[in-house]
């Protein structure tokens, strides 16, 4: 390049107007329904509703108090509108967290309230998974990210396990729920109870469907939970997981039986009475203390724990 061509360039750039930063819009989350309308106006077209834990995206306010925004709907469907400017938390408001995390527990207790409001579950795992998304540092957001995880692992869990292919022996053979947020809390909040949780809720699709009478889904259940307590000895879901794996040893006694496995029954036997006693040790005060307890009384009574077999 010349001297003279770079001189020109130099000069047209200093001659050029300095263009202005782009301002950054607000985001917020609708903690309540919310109309949409084409203008600031009750009267205008209502261009459909803004549920709760939805976000919006602040275009202008004018100063009737309406807001113009870029909303979220249903189905991922954008729609440019206007709405009452009540129920926006904004990162910036104050106790924001703890305001859209009232609102995802309002609302999940809805859910499970007969004759509740109609996708309820869905609003609260919605408002839950805003906290972790706005408030990353909150007190509150590990717990709302797992929460979030649990509804819509719960929600899909129905889903799959009302399919006929939920019945299949080899859990590969169906459709398993998406580990995608569990997988999240194990990310972002390592070392946590809530990690400890998403790990106990992912065993889920690794477990067979019917058993069908043979020993290998129960041995290989039991093991799962045996490693899983091992390697989360503080997790709120230990006991659970040790009676998990004192049933299928349980079951198995039976199967072991009807297999002419008779030098396993021992065994199984051995192994479902120690789990027994440990959590009768260490859970005595909580409901799988009991629980285990009758587990012991049955398989001490020889009472067949698995099939149709009744004496």
């Amino acid at each position: 390049m010349t001297s003279r061509l770079l001189a020109i360039l130099l000069a047209l750039c200093a001659a050029a107007p300095a263009q202005e930063p782009q301002k950054k819009l607000d985001r917020g989350i609708m903690v309540r329904p919310a109309v949409l309308y084409l203008q600031a106006d009750e009267r205008s077209s209502k261009l459909g509703e803004i549920d709760r834990g939805r976000e919006v995206t602040l275009v202008e306010k004018n100063p009737g108090e309406w807001l113009h925004v870029f909303a979220n709907l249903d189905r991922g469907k954008d729609v440019t509108g206007w709405i009452k400017g009540k129920g926006v938390v904004l990162p910036s408001t104050p106790n924001g967290d703890r305001i859209v995390y009232g609102e995802a527990v309002d609302s999940e207790a809805e859910a499970s309230r007969r004759g509740g409001r109609r996708r309820a579950e869905d609003d609260a795992a919605r408002l839950y998974y805003r906290v972790y998304e706005y408030f990353p540092q909150s007190s509150v957001a590990a717990e709302a990210l797992y929460r979030a995880a649990d509804i819509r692992w719960q929600i899909e869990k129905s889903e799959v396990m009302s399919r006929p292919s939920a019945k299949e022996r080899d859990a590969r053979l169906r459709r398993g729920m998406d580990e995608e947020l569990m997988r999240l809390v194990k990310k972002k909040f390592p070392g946590t109870k809530w990690a400890d949780l998403a790990d106990f809720q992912l065993i889920d699709n690794k477990l067979c469907g019917d058993w069908q009478g043979l020993s290998k889904c129960p041995e290989d259940e039991a093991e799962r939970y045996e490693e899983y307590a091992r390697e989360h000895p503080n997790s709120p879901k230990l006991a659970e997981a040790l009676y998990e794996a004192a049933r299928r040893y349980a079951a198995l006694i039976t199967i072991y039986q009807t297999e002419g496995k008779s030098g396993e029954v021992g065994k199984a036997r051995s192994k479902a009475m120690a789990l027994v006693q440990r959590i009768s040790g260490q859970a005595a005060q909580t409901d799988w203390g009991p629980r285990a307890q009758r587990l012991g009384f049955l398989i001490e009574q020889s009472v067949p724990l698995y099939g149709a077999a009744i004496e």
